[in-house]
């Protein structure tokens, strides 16, 4: 049962404070790694035309004033990509940012309306050269608190270990008995008649009204994360293009895209793109989604028009988000991402 007293409860507070002040240190260590690594650390704006344009993110509204009294709508990021991307456009090679980010409809013992979202950019290298710095800061976080088998809900792993290389389609053909790859055209476009067969003879239900994605989804879920991360992290590679739309697709391969996942004890940490930089085709991605959510939900997010522009300026550019709650979350051993956060968001 969790704890019905407040977080600001004297004897509530001394015992969530060691996991707190473990946060700081490995908040500290984490800054020093960039800095070796010759990164520069940079501050987004929270407020933006858009917080983004997936179809399943909800982002917070509100209205800013001009000096005329004219409301002009913005909102709260759900990721400081789009600043950072344009932050690289003008000539920004290696940037972090420990960014605050707001996510509506997002409470769990995994998520929260609020949390810390670190996000880095390295222009000029392959997406892979992502995977390293992920292992490197697994290992990083491991040693400032000295857990060194880290668990959550019964699965376990060794944070300092070699992660797992897995692409989707192994993925699926390993834990559900299903060839993705076979239910996607030579040209990325996906085959809902295909995937929906083969879910349903893997023992999958599914809905009449569900979509490629939403059945990918369902698999992914229910068959694939949970045996992932288990025993050492699992870097989880090539996702449909169609799941992907930030990244570039592989070369050589249009079917999927240059995206991978971190997962420890079957926990999604962090999410990397080799990113897309054609506006053309960012635009009619952004647009699709868009259709989809309102769809889904009755509402659209605005196009960053300035963000599509800047893509144009970018180099070839990769980069990753890690929910740093969830990483301090398993390296201190909470159950929650609320047990490591100095102030949760009131109810």
């Amino acid at each position: 049962m969790e704890d019905a007293s407040p977080w600001w409860q004297k004897a509530r507070h001394a015992d969530r404070r060691p996991r707190l002040l473990a946060r700081n240190r490995i908040t500290a260590a984490v800054r020093d790694w960039f800095a070796a690594e010759d990164f520069t650390e940079v501050e987004c704006a929270a407020l933006q035309v858009s917080p983004g344009n997936e179809t399943h993110l909800h982002g917070f509204a509100t209205d800013l004033i001009g000096p005329d009294g004219a409301p002009h709508r913005r909102y709260l990021h759900t990721s400081p990509e789009f600043a950072m991307k344009k932050l690289v456009a003008a000539g920004e090679a290696r940037i972090f940012d420990f960014a605050r980010v707001w996510r509506n409809r997002e409470r769990t013992a995994l998520h929260h309306p609020e949390f810390v979202m670190l996000e880095w950019y390295r222009a000029g290298v392959p997406y892979t050269r992502l995977m390293e710095d992920c292992a490197a800061l697994l290992r990083l976080a491991a040693g400032i608190t000295g857990l060194r088998n880290w668990s959550y809900r019964g699965r376990e792993a060794d944070p300092a270990a070699e992660p797992e290389r897995l692409t989707v389609a192994d993925a699926f053909a390993r834990h559900a008995g299903i060839d993705l790859l076979a239910t996607i055209a030579p040209d990325g476009e996906p085959d809902r008649p295909a995937l929906a067969a083969a879910a349903e003879a893997a023992g999958i239900r599914i809905a009449a009204d569900d979509s490629w994605t939403d059945i990918h989804s369902r698999i992914l879920v229910s068959r694939i994360e949970p045996h992932l991360g288990i025993g050492r992290p699992t870097i989880l590679c090539e996702y449909p293009a169609s799941e992907a739309a930030l990244a570039r697709r592989k070369p050589g391969d249009p079917r999927v895209a240059e995206r991978f996942e971190l997962y420890v004890c079957g926990v999604e940490l962090a999410n990397a793109f080799g990113e897309l930089t054609d506006p053309a085709e960012q635009r009619a991605r952004f647009e699709a989604d868009m259709d989809e959510k309102q769809r889904l939900y009755g509402e659209r997010y605005p196009i960053d028009e300035g963000f599509l522009a800047a893509l144009a300026a970018m180099p070839d550019t990769s980069g990753i988000a890690l929910g740093f709650d969830r990483l301090v979350m398993l390296a201190t051993g909470a159950n929650r991402v609320e047990d490591v956060m100095w102030v949760p968001v009131s109810d």
